[in-house]
């Protein structure tokens, strides 16, 4: 009997482990930007997926701030799919403006986000944001 009980003692404390593994964050993190021949920036942009479902519609409204800190533009990005519990990479193209002169890139909206199979979902609260680039990426 003393062995029953340490595995059901086991599971008790594996099991929020394993609810907790597929609960997680969905990072967004800006990776790095570079010059595009001609004028313009390219974002390199990397989504880690650790929610426990694939999203097969996420599309983001960003606004891009200038170098004195004034919206230049809204850009709208779609980012899916976006599989389960792996790390994607999407590059994306800021037309007519450099790298140097983004002082930030703001998430202005999230205009879909649909897990597979599933209806749409408010995505704010499981997203976490962050950047390696000189611009940061603030909600």
């Amino acid at each position: 009997m003393p062995l029953t009980r340490l595995l059901t003692a086991l599971a008790l404390i594996c099991l929020p482990l394993a609810a907790a593994a597929e609960t997680g964050p969905l990072r967004v993190e800006l990776n790095k930007t570079e010059e595009i021949e001609g004028g313009g920036c390219r974002a390199f942009f990397l989504f880690r997926n650790q929610t426990g479902k694939s999203f097969e519609g996420f599309e983001m409204s960003l606004a891009i701030l200038d170098g004195q800190g004034v919206i230049d533009r809204l850009l709208s990005i779609d980012a899916a799919p976006l599989p389960v519990q792996r790390t994607t990479l999407k590059l994306f193209e800021i037309p007519e403006i450099a790298c140097g002169n983004i002082s930030e890139i703001l998430l202005h909206d999230i205009t879909s986000c649909q897990p597979q199979n599933e209806e749409q979902i408010d995505c704010f609260p499981i997203l976490e944001l962050g950047s390696r680039a000189a611009a940061p990426l603030v909600k």
